[in-house]
């Protein structure tokens, strides 16, 4: 007749060596004293350190990054007490001074009183897992940078302007600031689309919007691609007076940039049209009309015979 404790023995040792094979690192704390009664010594190969170096939570603990610490300890302490399994992602140190990203799922034991015995659980690496995801958020950070800017141009499209105009609106609302807006047109630019094709269309486009953008000298001014072939700048801050000369300035580098339009009425040399808006925003006014009002003035200008600067504050 075979000895029970012998069955129990070889079971120990075959879950032992279940445990022991897989890559999750296997361990145990007695509760009252805070120490390990097991590590799994698949832990020396993922951090460098020797399954017997874990003797108590404080090597643990210790052996986490600065910055992981204290958050970790307290929710793992605070969870245990109350007896509620958990898990916690955080940095481990190696032992040559690197970090690994360890997930800690515990299971809280209990006595047959129902008090907390200890605390077994496993460890994994999620290096690779914290990288692709760390990969997904700067992607989805450029992508969301992307859907602010125009394709073409690379200034901000009408979705960031449409944004910033709103935010900026707020801001001189409640500080009682005059915000400035420009809208401009090139002039005649379906005869240079005609005339050159539509390449050369989209490059003329691309060297206005970069002029524009260079006129924008000041943080908080933004610059985008309105539509077609219309830009608009957003002048916080920025009264009557100078938002005009800023407007002179942004025709003026346009027609610098000395590029040819023979099939413009009127200068063999691309030319723009500007319309200029101020407003310190009460409560009454709206975004919308205020923008309807400075592409009144942008009318204006194109009617007095384009390439020159209205304004309604003149």
């Amino acid at each position: 007749m075979t000895d029970p404790t012998d069955d129990l023995n070889a079971d120990n040792g075959v879950y032992k060596t279940l445990l022991e094979s897989t890559k999750a690192i296997p361990w145990k704390i007695d509760w009252k004293t805070m120490r390990f009664a097991y590590i799994g010594p698949q832990i020396e190969a993922l951090l460098g350190w020797s399954p017997a170096s874990w003797a108590s939570a404080e090597d643990w603990a210790a052996r986490m990054h600065p910055e992981d610490r204290e958050w970790v300890v307290n929710f793992c302490v605070s969870q245990s007490k109350d007896g509620c399994d958990h898990e916690a992602d955080y940095r481990a140190l190696t032992q040559d001074g690197r970090y690994v990203w360890i997930r800690d799922v515990v299971h809280v034991v209990r006595d047959a009183a129902g008090e907390v015995d200890c605390l077994v659980g496993f460890m994994f690496d999620i290096s690779e897992r914290k990288e692709t995801e760390q990969k997904l958020i700067v992607l989805q950070k450029e992508l969301e940078a992307l859907s602010f800017k125009d394709g073409l141009t690379g200034v901000a499209n009408r979705r960031m302007f449409d944004s910033i105009l709103e935010t900026e609106w707020t801001n001189a609302r409640r500080n009682s600031q005059p915000l400035s807006l420009i809208l401009i047109d090139i002039d005649y630019f379906k005869q240079y689309n005609d005339h050159y094709g539509h390449i050369q269309g989209d490059d003329c486009l691309k060297r206005v919007g970069q002029v524009l953008d260079s006129a924008a000298t000041r943080a908080r001014d933004l610059v985008a691609r309105f539509g077609g072939e219309e830009f608009a700048l957003v002048l916080p801050e920025t009264d009557a007076t100078a938002a005009l000369k800023v407007a002179e300035r942004c025709r003026s580098l346009i027609f610098k940039e000395q590029i040819p339009h023979p099939t413009s009425p009127v200068s063999r040399i691309l030319t723009a049209s500007l319309g200029v808006g101020t407003i310190i925003p009460g409560h009454q006014d709206r975004p919308l009309a205020f923008i309807e009002a400075v592409d009144r003035q942008l009318y204006q200008a194109k009617q007095a015979g384009r390439n020159r600067v209205a304004s309604g504050n003149e």
